[in-house]
């Protein structure tokens, strides 16, 4: 058995897709857990409550974290750190590996430009601070050889059918799809990179199923050269057949935004992701597995085609 923990976001969605290829027997929980594959057992739980959290991973090999916690601080102090004892403390009584899909907001804000697994850790945000928090909690134990798991970590993503969650979605595909201008934050003159979240949810499954991948901390495949802002806005408005029209959200614009889109209500914190190349490399992953990694623009082809074609 293999356990998907937070199994109705983008990631866990497209992770169940991908471990078909390893195992016909796939768990999903979340508060309301939906299949995606027609073998997959469903497993409705709370999980800030360890004892649900016990019963919803015993007897999985395999333990995959990809929760995302409304994305509020408040909530981010209260249940990141507590989720995160429970897990690993039901995968130690359970003896389960555990795979933990995480971010890069702990990276030290100077060295974003060529981001690699050894990057320093030096949070420039309270968020940071969390996530900076939750992986040394998942290392400690590993280091004491108490647990199996990886840390699997994605720069911002995007990909098709993504709800709320994916800043490019929500600042300029569905701008775009409204003939409204797209918002960018901070300048347009800067490298961003995206992960795609089929190739997340396929190589999270990969390193899940490679006992070689496991105590170590591993960036997901991420197609390099990534497109500056103002390439990403001409790149999608001429894909979507309209006008590049952009604003540049500056942090006054950001809150305001935050009172019509959820997701940008607590970025004024994170723009400093924006006003300087933001460089994912992933090449420990690539030269280690045989992997495709999906060039830009087939997957702005593929969301376009998959969300926004009537």
């Amino acid at each position: 058995m293999q356990t998907i923990l937070g199994s109705g976001g983008a990631i866990g969605i497209e992770l169940a897709k991908a471990l078909k290829a390893y195992t016909n027997k796939i768990r999903l929980v979340s508060r309301n857990p939906q299949k995606v594959n027609e073998t997959d057992e469903v497993f409705p739980a709370d999980l800030l409550d360890y004892v649900a959290v016990g019963e919803a991973i015993k007897g999985s090999t395999i333990v995959y974290v990809t929760v995302g916690f409304p994305y509020n601080l408040k909530i981010w102090q209260q249940s990141w750190p507590k989720f995160t004892k429970n897990v690993i403390d039901a995968c130690i009584e359970h003896n389960c590996k555990l795979v933990f899909f995480d971010n890069i907001y702990m990276y030290d804000l100077n060295h974003l430009n060529g981001m690699t697994e050894e990057t320093p850790i030096n949070p420039p945000s309270r968020k940071g601070k969390i996530r900076a928090e939750i992986a040394d909690m998942i290392m400690a134990p590993v280091k004491e050889g108490k647990l199996q798991a990886l840390i699997a970590r994605s720069a911002d993503f995007y990909g098709p059918g993504i709800k709320n969650t994916s800043m490019l979605t929500e600042t300029v595909f569905k701008p775009f799809s409204n003939k409204k201008k797209a918002n960018w934050m901070a300048a347009l003159n800067f490298k961003h990179s995206f992960t795609y979240t089929p190739d997340a949810g396929k190589a999270t499954a990969l390193l899940g199923n490679s006992e070689k991948a496991y105590n170590q901390v591993w960036h997901l495949p991420t197609a390099e050269n990534p497109y500056t802002g103002r390439e990403w806005i001409e790149t999608i408005a001429k894909e979507m057949g309209t006008k590049p029209k952009v604003q540049i959200a500056t942090r006054l614009i950001v809150k305001f935004l935050g009172l019509f889109i959820p997701v940008m209500r607590e970025m004024p914190e994170m723009m400093y992701q924006y006003d300087r190349d933001y460089v994912f490399n992933s090449t420990k992953f690539t030269d280690c597995f045989d992997f495709k990694v999906t060039p830009y623009l087939e997957g702005i082809r593929e969301i376009i085609n998959s969300d926004y074609k009537k």
